[in-house]
């Protein structure tokens, strides 16, 4: 049986509550969510995020087709093949799917841009040598979800999330080779936009030897961070600053000096909770008024936090769905 048959025969026998193992998954049942068809998380609520029309379909293999088709106002699966060199930020409208051709195909040179846009999906694509951000969601953009990417080289962020938006999933993306990985919430003074928004799930990404952010948050209450593996991190994982909620949870921290803290910069603290998180030569997280954190607003079964590595390792980047 391959890989992907053996997935997707536990998501069904997972879906018929088969293999539930008191109340938090095993590595086996986690390796099937490597194949989720929609998102868990934030991207779940608010109307769900479904992207663009499966019948509508349009490939393509240079930039300017590239470009064209993310504007276009057309809701529909826009399907990159090979690695297309762009310069700049390319906008993407709402309702669209963008998804990779296999383990290799993406973007290099330049980033997506989602401004003022709802219900995208961004998956299976390799993002590399951006001149800015790598993914850029800002100006209130809702229902995202990013999700098996593999990100490297950026000049900037390889994930930022900003400027009011909300109802997003961050999941199953592999982040290397990077100094400023994904920040939630793009200053100290925009607060009026941002509070009460920037609500984002991280699950099962993989940071593997990147320096700082993941994430860096502001104001956001809650962000739930949940599952991912960090291996040899540099400044430090998790950052909540500007009175922002942050839950850590069940993720496995690996030569990781600062798995998590509570100010960083210029920007005043934020809040922030764990729980049960593995940790291998890793230090200690820095907490602060856990009770201030807000309630995770859906429901999930989170994964065994020692099993975290394994599955993360093998389901993470392109080329897994």
């Amino acid at each position: 049986m391959s890989a992907t048959t053996r997935r997707r025969t536990i998501v069904s026998a997972v879906s018929a509550g088969v293999l539930m193992v008191g109340g938090v998954l095993t590595a086996g049942q986690l390796e099937a969510s490597a194949a989720e068809n929609s998102p868990v998380g934030y991207a779940s609520l608010n109307g769900g995020t479904t992207g663009g029309s499966a019948s509508t379909v349009v490939t393509v293999t240079s930039a300017s087709a590239l470009k064209a088709a993310l504007s276009a106002s057309t809701s529909q699966t826009v399907r990159v093949s090979g690695l297309i060199s762009i310069s700049g930020m390319y906008d993407v409208a709402s309702n669209k799917t963008v998804i990779g051709v296999g383990s290799g195909s993406g973007i290099t040179g330049g980033g997506l841009n989602l401004s003022g846009v709802r219900n995208v999906i961004i998956r299976n694509l390799v993002f590399r040598n951006a001149g800015d951000d790598s993914i850029n969601v800002q100006s209130n953009t809702t229902n995202v979800w990013i999700d098996h990417n593999d990100l490297a080289s950026g000049y900037d962020g390889l994930i930022d999330i900003k400027r009011g938006s909300d109802f997003i999933t961050v999941s199953w993306n592999r982040l290397h080779n990077h100094d400023k990985s994904m920040l939630l919430g793009h200053s100290d003074d925009n607060g009026s936009q941002d509070i009460g928004h920037l609500r984002v799930t991280y699950v099962h990404n993989w940071f593997e030897g990147t320096n700082q952010r993941h994430p860096r948050v502001r104001f956001a209450n809650p962000v739930h961070v949940l599952n991912n593996y960090y291996s040899n991190i540099g400044s430090y994982g998790v950052a909540s600053t500007e009175n922002a909620g942050v839950f850590v949870e069940r993720n496995y921290f690996e030569n990781v000096a600062n798995p998590t803290v509570t100010q960083t910069g210029d920007s005043d603290p934020g809040n922030l909770k764990v729980l049960n998180n593995y940790k291998v030569n890793s230090g200690t997280e820095q907490v602060r008024n856990g009770a201030s954190v807000a309630a995770i607003p859906y429901s999930y079964t989170p994964e065994a936090n020692n099993t975290v590595k394994a599955t993360v390792t093998a389901g993470a980047g392109t080329g897994k769905i």
